[in-house]
């Protein structure tokens, strides 16, 4: 007898794919229902639908699979504690996320007139994203302050790695948020960034949030903004998705329709580690057949023409600039999910390859990822 898989119509690489693990019918993310899984073994989702009791009572799901790092669209303790086993894709984005960041950080450098070498990055979460992040930041010049204390629980700090939040509130002159979105517990994220916290950051910050919209605080952002307690702010994930807060849209720097991690190359691993994930709920004895990640339209970036001291800047907004999905959403905010379930392919920058780089361009480029 086949596994009965339900996968999201959106996710992509997985049609002609994830057949050959089982009988698979497809639906958009926000057409799952209760009766739609109702007779299905496993699931292949994204963030669209949150799978509780409401959805999963009364069907024959045995297995979850998430294509995303984050799992609070899933309802964990209902699931473990009936029987339904839920995995989801840890670091599958990291590099699409860091490129993100890199890329926003060279627009806000841009707009508002300032170096990105020898300011000081504040990154709270240093999971596999903010990992990314830092290794990207120090690589710009920048100064890193590392906030996770779950990490500095586990690991120690002997050799000072991690500071507290205190800490970044008061030397950071950029803050970016790379945690999970949790309510309870010791260490909970949620409104992390509220109107005490922003009330109290000294150094007149940019604040980043490509992690999860709820541990932003709307409108504390907001209240922030117009009193100047903040200098701006980039926001890739939204409290109330996909009805997003139109007056903190305007306000935003950069405002994305969460897609921070939407390259091709991150869907793809995503896609690769949720079937991973089945084969191996399942004990299945299966080596796929993967299609190829497209080619970007202009692989090659020629930097002949570019001064040297703008060649990083080129380079990365070649691969990426999100100022284009930035206006785009400010134009039309209540297509938000349309533009998720319709991004166009980004490559990350292994895809291209560099000429006439300057050296000292060159070496920033090569260590970025960039083929020369």
């Amino acid at each position: 007898m086949k596994i009965k898989i339900l996968a999201d119509a959106h996710i992509p690489y997985l049609k002609g794919v994830a057949e050959q693990f089982g009988e698979v019918e497809y639906l958009p993310g926000n057409q799952f229902t209760r009766e739609a899984i109702k007779e299905k073994d496993a699931l292949i989702v994204r963030t669209v639908t949150h799978f509780g009791e409401e959805i999963l009572d009364g069907t024959a799901v045995k297995l979850i699979c998430s294509a995303t790092i984050g799992y609070d669209h899933i309802d964990t303790d209902y699931c473990d504690s009936h029987g339904i086993t839920w995995r989801t894709a840890p670091g599958c984005n990291a590099n699409s996320v860091e490129q993100y960041i890199t890329a926003s950080l060279l627009c806000l450098a841009e707009k508002h007139q300032f170096r990105l070498q020898g300011k000081t990055i504040g990154i709270v979460g240093v999971g596999n994203v903010g990992s990314k992040v830092e290794v990207a930041c120090r690589k710009l010049g920048m100064n890193v302050l590392l906030n996770d204390p779950p990490r500095e629980e586990e690991e120690g700090n002997s050799d000072g790695k991690f500071v507290e939040l205190e800490m970044i509130k008061q030397q950071a002159d950029i803050i970016t948020f790379h945690t999970p979105l949790t309510k309870t517990g010791k260490h909970a994220t949620f409104h992390l960034a509220d109107e005490s916290f922003l009330h109290t950051v000294a150094r007149k910050p940019f604040i980043i949030n490509a992690a999860r919209g709820g541990i932003t605080d709307n409108k504390a952002l907001k209240n922030a903004l117009r009193v100047g307690e903040i200098a701006g702010v980039v926001i890739d994930c939204w409290e109330n998705e996909p009805d997003i807060d139109r007056e903190l849209l305007a306000m935003a720097d950069i405002a994305t329709p969460h897609i921070a991690g939407y390259s091709a190359d991150g869907k793809w691993t995503a896609t690769r580690m949720s079937l991973e994930n089945l084969s191996s709920f399942f004990v299945l004895d299966i080596n796929p057949q993967y299609e190829d990640i497209p080619a970007p339209q202009l692989p090659v970036i020629d930097l002949s023409n570019i001064p040297a001291e703008a060649q990083l800047t080129h380079a990365v907004w070649h691969t990426y600039n999100p100022v284009t999905e930035t206006n785009a959403l400010k134009l039309s905010p209540d297509k938000f999910y349309w533009f998720r379930s319709h991004y166009p392919l980004r490559r990350e920058y292994p895809a291209y390859r560099v000429t006439h780089a300057a050296p000292f361009a060159a070496d920033k480029l090569h260590q970025l990822g960039f083929t020369l």
